[in-house]
């Protein structure tokens, strides 16, 4: 993780939880109060994001904060609320909406940074001819995690339409199956492919089991352990050169 002021941390900690405005009817919250009472669930994303490889070395927790602050005070301004009163949980549907759109800001801020830090040329030789396992590990790491916790925002009981600018989605798994297809079998390509929604829905472990004929209380298990061996074999096989201009 980058280095950041520990007593900063703690105090912008205690700042937000005696800044925490009484509980009211939602429509009774001014702008201010609203993203006031959320900066606790940009505090707890940010804490994550901040203890991931996807972070490590590009943003400290506090920059990760600000960029999340600033994408909860975007979302406040976006929120339909003639479609949050047809939800059954308001609560659950605001910070369903605005959880989405502080993690898609966040992902997207780390990307820039990481875009934007310069790597000497003969730095970036050695990598492209040196087999970096790791490199190539958290490179899939963080494609599956992203993909997976993009599916939790979207199992959500009530969504609100999310106008925020996509990822390049189709691009990027059309190359995670050509990786698939060069290093994988067919059913360790099957079970990534419909585990991760590479070409399609993403399908869950009893349809995968089903597919490939797999029987049993244990079902669930062994589709976790194909899955888990294919994406170990991606891992094993695949050059990091192939994945260097993503990271």
């Amino acid at each position: 993780m980058k280095k950041y002021n520990v007593k900063n941390y703690i105090r912008y900690k205690e700042d937000v939880k005696i800044s925490q405005p009484n509980d009211k009817f939602w429509d009774e919250y001014t702008r201010d109060e609203m993203i006031i009472k959320f900066l606790p669930l940009v505090e707890n994303i940010s804490r994550k994001f901040a203890t991931s490889q996807e972070a490590s070395g590009v943003m400290s927790i506090m920059d990760i904060i600000q960029e999340g602050s600033l994408q909860l005070c975007l979302a406040v301004d976006k929120l339909d609320w003639d479609k949050l009163i047809e939800s059954e949980d308001i609560e659950k549907s605001i910070k369903s909406f605005y959880a989405k759109r502080i993690r898609g800001g966040i992902r997207r801020a780390i990307d820039k940074n990481r875009g934007t830090m310069r790597i000497p040329e003969h730095k970036l030789n050695e990598m492209r001819s040196t087999k970096d396992e790791k490199m190539v590990r958290m490179f899939f790491n963080s494609i599956f995690l992203s993909i997976d916790a993009k599916q939790e925002d979207e199992d959500m009981v009530y969504q609100i339409p999310d106008k925020s600018d996509p990822y390049n989605e189709t691009l990027l798994n059309a190359y995670l199956m050509s990786l698939l297809k060069k290093h994988l079998n067919e059913i360790e390509c099957f079970v990534l492919d419909k585990s991760y929604g590479l070409t399609g829905d993403k399908m869950p472990a009893t349809y995968i089991a089903s597919k490939l004929n797999i029987k049993g209380v244990s079902a669930y298990v062994r589709v976790s352990e194909l899955k888990k061996q294919a994406v170990e074999k991606l891992i094993a096989n695949v050059d990091h050169s192939q994945v260097l201009d993503y990271l």
